[in-house]
């Protein structure tokens, strides 16, 4: 059985796996939900030093500090950027790396690099109205039908909050539930690079796609995009629903990752 370790993007903790850390130790799985610094039960560690840096020795400890082996690291969303730090770094205790509704970013691309202009400006203008170091979390409100949405873009940069169906399966306890339970993300983590390899360590990598389709990633991977092109290579398993299938679709993702350990 596989070592789960399983990261949440933005404003979550490991509170949002509950579900479907119940489904993998069902299995038979060793499951390891992270919070990571400045979040959730740990939102009154947070400080203006907290950078993705921080949050990659926070994962490098848990499957250190575990004596962990044979680790299937799942990192959703903006957890992109540390989770491939931490792989980095101790590839030798990592059995597959699986991105949830994300894929690793190059090392010299922070996330907010990977949102549009004016997403980037209002990140910007609601740190600097609030404590000057941390992005609150968004409303999470209905996206608006699909008809009213802007033409989705999918060169980059772009905002994936505009996508179609961000909040897709989401019921209003789901939402209530990000509300409450969501807490600001240190800024640094947001803007912040990080460097890594020129060949970056070479495992086997999954990515679910919720919010968008395998043969969007492959025909994007297909442009040479140096941001895309790397998924051209990556097992691309699609799991139709919103940004938060964590949330919206538990069930189904704890028994795609099971299927994906077993792989």
């Amino acid at each position: 059985m596989a070592e789960f370790v399983l990261v949440p993007g933005f404003w979550l903790g490991a509170w949002a796996w509950e579900d479907v850390a119940r489904g993998l130790r069902a299995a038979g799985h060793g499951v390891h939900p992270v919070t990571l610094t400045g979040l959730a039960e740990r939102a009154a560690e947070a400080t203006p030093e907290v950078d993705v840096r921080t949050h990659a020795d926070d994962i490098v400890r848990v499957i250190e500090d575990g004596g962990l082996r044979d680790v299937v690291l799942v990192g959703h969303s903006g957890a992109c950027v540390p989770v491939a730090g931490a792989a980095d770094r101790v590839a030798e205790r990592i059995a597959r790396i699986v991105y949830v509704d994300t894929a690793p970013l190059p090392g010299d691309m922070a996330v907010i690099d990977f949102n549009d202009p004016r997403t980037q400006g209002e990140w910007r203008e609601q740190v600097a109205k609030g404590d000057g170091f941390r992005l609150p979390p968004p409303p999470f409100d209905p996206a608006p039908p699909f008809d009213s949405l802007p033409p989705f873009d999918s060169s980059p940069p772009f905002d994936p909050a505009t996508a179609p169906d961000d909040l897709a399966g989401l019921t209003p306890e789901h939402l209530a539930r990000l509300r409450a339970l969501s807490t600001p993300q240190p800024f640094a983590t947001v803007t912040q690079p990080l460097p890594r390899p020129t060949l970056p360590a070479d495992l086997p990598t999954t990515v679910i796609t919720c919010t968008f389709t395998p043969d969007q990633a492959r025909t994007l991977a297909a442009t040479g995009n140096p941001v895309f092109a790397p998924l051209a290579h990556m097992d691309l398993r699609p799991l139709p629903t919103g940004h938060w299938p964590m949330l919206s679709r538990p069930s189904d993702l704890a028994a795609l990752l099971d299927e994906i350990a077993g792989g």
